[in-house]
């Protein structure tokens, strides 16, 4: 992509120094209200606030949907008429992604005319960061504006009816082990104490998809995916267990960003591509290279599911 694609969305020196003013405002006035009450202002929003400020610092764009792309779908990219790009180095106190094959920059463009934030890369729990930490470009891109939440990535198949390569859509999904992101003091600017679960995959979004699916003839199965913790795969006992628990798939992503988006109040919707059989279900030993081959050997129809499904997301917008 060359500067031209960026111009649109890079902002112009006098609305720049007009944003400085008010941002430098809002920290005066965020730091006098710190210890309003005798009370400190939560340090998780007080970072996520100062990483929103940074992204209005650089980035003149307003997203829609945000979509977290998962192993395999890094050049989805390409798909999309991308008007800026911010690498989340830039962004102060923003993690940033460790993992092969995850680029680690937030893209902003449009999919036929829905305007789209894709993060390109997304954090893990196992890679040693706290769990806020990784929700939090979940928080963020709700804060620059998106309203719809597309969650995909690369899991292990538990379902035995599922191959290398299927697409599940999910319809719900279990949490085991991976700390829940809403730990701790309530952040009551982003939701409440505690917000229900019974619907947080929203049915609309998943009619739209399954709508699309069938329209360009690719297989999409339903069922629930399980997060648990990584780096290490699963073992068959724990394969076993889920299995038992009601699981279809298992990854090491993506339930805990749900929660926290839940939590904020944005329509959700994921699809978990299964880039290979859990341990147990055949005897091959699993590598992140086999992950990686058959997302990527997927991703042609995956990425046409997504660029279909989230154009027809205006129509609940």
């Amino acid at each position: 992509m060359g500067n031209g694609a960026q111009a649109d969305c890079l902002i112009p020196t006098t609305k720049l120094i007009a944003v400085r003013i008010i941002q430098c405002y809002n920290t005066d006035k965020r730091d006098a209200n710190k210890r309003k009450g005798g009370k400190h202002m939560n340090p998780v929003y007080e970072k996520l606030l100062k990483c929103y400020d940074c992204y209005k610092e650089k980035i003149d764009f307003e997203p829609k949907v945000a979509v977290v792309l998962g192993s395999g779908l890094g050049n989805f990219a390409k798909t999309v008429d991308v008007k800026a790009e911010l690498p989340y180095s830039e962004i102060e106190g923003f993690p940033v992604s460790t993992v092969p094959g995850h680029a680690g920059k937030f893209i902003f463009g449009y999919i036929n005319e829905i305007p789209v934030v894709l993060m390109q890369g997304r954090v893990h729990y196992y890679e040693g960061y706290p769990i806020t930490d990784v929700v939090l470009p979940t928080r963020l891109m709700k804060m620059m504006g998106a309203k719809i939440l597309f969650l995909t990535n690369a899991s292990g198949g538990i379902n035995p009816a599922f191959h290398a390569g299927s697409l599940m859509l999910i319809r719900d999904h279990i949490s085991c082990f991976a700390p829940n992101p809403l730990i701790g003091p309530n952040i009551d600017e982003l939701g409440t104490r505690f917000p229900d679960m019974s619907h947080v995959y929203d049915e609309d979004l998943q009619e739209i998809i399954k709508g699309t699916a069938k329209e360009n003839d690719i297989e999409l199965f339903e069922g629930v995916y399980a997060q648990l913790t990584g780096p290490s795969f699963e073992s068959p006992s724990e394969i076993q267990m889920l299995h038992k628990m009601g699981a279809s798939a298992v990854g090491m992503s993506t339930v805990v960003e749900a929660i926290a988006a839940n939590h904020m109040g944005m329509k959700i919707c994921g699809v978990s591509c299964v880039s290979n059989l859990a341990a147990g279900m055949n005897s091959a030993p699993l590598t992140h290279e086999e992950v990686q081959e058959a997302a990527n050997a997927v991703a042609p129809k995956f990425e046409k599911l997504l660029s279909e499904s989230v154009t027809k997301f205006g129509n609940v917008l």
